[in-house]
C-alpha cells in the first residue's frame, strides 16, 4: 500500500532536483535499512515462540498477544503520529521512532517474565507505529516523479525482507546463543543505524524535489470536514478498507505461527523452523510484488477489473491453504502452503489502488493512514491472537485450517465494492471537477 502514498504528494516539476542525487540515494539506503530494522525487531519474536513457550510456560494465546500488540498499536497510532511527524519534522521523528523501537527490543532481551515482555513489545509498537508512512513520504519527496513506483515498490518490499531476516537470523542466534541474544542483536542493528541516520540525514537537505522547504510549508492542508467526509465518501472505498484488512488476517496468522507450526509438526529445531518459515514469508513477499504487477497489466484499460482480480487472489489463496492443511505433514503440504503464501497478500495492490481512485487527491495520505488502520485492526493485530486463542482449544493444526476461511469475508467485501464502484467513482470525479 505504500506504493500509493505517493499519490498524496504534489507532482514534481521537471527542474533540477534540490537534493544531490548521491545524497538522496544515501538517504534512501538508510531509511530502507531502518525499515528492515523495524520488521526484524517486530518478527524476531515469532522465531523464538517455542523457546518462550517452554521457558515461561506460556499459552498460545499469550504468545499471540505478544505479536498482536505491536500490530494493534501500529494501527491505532499510525494516523496521529504521522500528523505529528509532518508538523514536527520527519527526520527528527524517524530518529526518535527508531531509537524507541530499538531500545524496546533491547528491553525484550532483558525481560524476566511475560508481563515485562508484553510491556517491551508495547513500546516496540509505539516506536514502529508511523515509521512506514513517514519513511516513504520522506523518500518520495526527494526523488523525481518517474521513480516513485520503483522506489515505493522497493521500500514496501523491505517489510517482508525484514521479517525474513528477523525470523531466520533470530532463530539461528537463539539456537546458538539463546533467545535473549536474538533480541539483543536486532536492537544493536537498529541502534547502529540510528546513529548513522542522525549523523548523516539533515532536514535542511531534504527539500521536496523541484521545490523548496518554504514552498512546501505553504502548501494548503485540507480541512477536517473535507478529510472525514472524503475518507468514507462511498460504499466502495469502505469495502476496500474492509476487504484488505480481512485478507491480511491470514497473512498475519501465517507470519506469526509458521515457525511454531514447523517446530511442532515437522520436529524442526528453533533455528531451522525460523529459516523455513522465513522462506515461506519471502515467497509471500515475491508473490505480493508479482501480483501487483499482474494487476496493473490486466487492469490497464479497465480499473474496475482490479476488484475481480482481488477476489481471485483471495479465493485462490484460501483454496490452496485450506487444501494444504488437509494433507499430513510432508512435501505436498509444503508445496501447497508455498503456493498459497504466494497469493495471500496479492490483494494489497488492488486495494490500495481502489483507495487512491475513490478518495480526493488532497487527502490521499490520510486515506492510506485509514487503510493502514483497517489492515491492522481487522487483520494484522487480531490474526496472531485469534489463531493462538483457537489453538489453545483445538490445537495449532486445526486453528490454521480455519484461518483461510476469513478470505470469504474479504471476497464479500470486494464484491460489494465492485458493485458500487462505477457509480461512486463517477460521483467523486464529478465533485473534483
Amino acid at each position: 500500500m505504500a506504493a500509493y502514498i505517493a499519490e498524496a504528494l504534489p507532482e514534481a516539476s521537471t527542474s533540477t532536483p534540490t537534493a544531490p542525487r548521491t545524497y538522496a540515494w544515501i538517504v534512501f539506503a538508510l531509511t530502507f535499512g531502518l525499515l528492515l530494522s523495524d520488521y526484524m525487531s517486530r518478527q524476531v519474536l515469532n522465531a523464538v515462540f517455542p523457546v518462550l513457550k517452554a521457558e515461561w510456560t506460556l499459552t498460545d494465546t499469550q504468545l499471540g498477544s505478544l505479536s498482536s500488540i505491536v500490530a494493534l498499536l501500529v494501527g491505532l497510532l499510525t494516523f496521529p503520529l504521522s500528523v505529528v511527524a509532518d508538523r514536527w519534522g520527519r527526520v527528527k521523528s524517524v530518529t526518535l521512532m527508531a531509537t524507541l523501537w530499538s531500545l524496546a527490543t533491547l528491553g525484550c532481551a532483558l525481560a524476566a517474565n511475560y508481563n515485562q515482555m508484553f510491556i517491551a513489545r508495547f513500546c516496540v509498537g509505539v516506536g514502529e507505529a508511523a515509521y512506514g508512512s513517514v519513511g516513504i513520504a520522506l523518500i518520495l519527496s526527494i526523488f523525481p516523479a518517474h521513480l516513485r513506483s520503483t522506489l515505493s515498490s522497493a521500500f514496501m518490499a523491505g517489510g517482508p525482507v525484514g521479517s525474513v531476516v528477523g525470523m531466520a537470523f533470530g532463530g539461528i542466534i537463539a539456537a546458538q546463543l539463546g533467545w535473549r541474544w536474538a533480541f539483543g542483536s536486532m536492537a544493536a542493528f537498529g541502534l547502529v543505524l540510528v546513529v548513522l541516520y542522525a549523523l548523516i540525514v539533515r532536514e535542511s537537505r531534504l527539500c521536496p524535489y523541484g521545490g523548496t522547504r518554504r514552498v512546501a510549508q505553504r502548501t494548503a492542508r485540507p480541512g477536517l470536514r473535507m478529510i472525514f467526509s472524503g475518507l468514507f465518501a462511498s460504499v466502495s472505498v469502505i469495502a476496500a478498507y474492509i476487504g484488505s484488512g480481512l485478507q491480511l488476517f491470514i497473512m498475519a496468522s501465517m507470519l506469526a505461527w509458521l515457525p511454531s507450526f514447523l517446530n511442532r509438526y515437522y520436529d524442526l529445531p528453533t533455528d531451522k523452523a525460523g529459516v523455513g518459515a522465513a522462506a515461506f514469508i519471502l515467497i509471500g513477499a515475491v508473490g505480493m510484488i508479482v501480483c501487483g504487477i499482474v494487476t496493473d497489466r490486466l487492469s490497464r484499460t479497465n480499473t474496475e477489473r482490479k476488484w475481480t482480480i482481488a477476489m481471485t487472489y483471495s479465493l485462490t489463496s484460501a483454496a490452496l491453504l485450506l487444501l494444504a492443511f488437509q494433507f499430513p505433514p510432508g512435501p505436498v503440504q509444503l508445496v501447497l502452503l508455498g503456493a498459497g503464501m504466494a497469493m495471500v497478500a496479492g490483494t494489497t495492490g488492488p486495494a490500495g489502488a481502489m483507495v487512491a481512485n475513490l478518495t480526493p487527491a488532497p487527502i490521499h495520505a490520510t486515506a492510506f493512514a485509514t487503510l493502514t488502520l483497517a489492515n491492522n485492526l481487522l487483520g494484522l493485530a487480531p490474526g496472531p491472537f485469534v489463531t493462538g486463542l483457537i489453538a489453545d482449544r483445538v490445537g495449532l493444526m486445526d486453528a490454521m485450517q480455519l484461518v483461510p476461511l476469513v478470505a470469504l469475508g474479504a471476497v464479500a467485501a470486494f464484491a460489494i465494492g465492485k458493485r458500487h464502484y462505477a457509480e461512486d467513482l463517477a460521483r467523486i470525479q464529478a465533485q473534483q471537477h
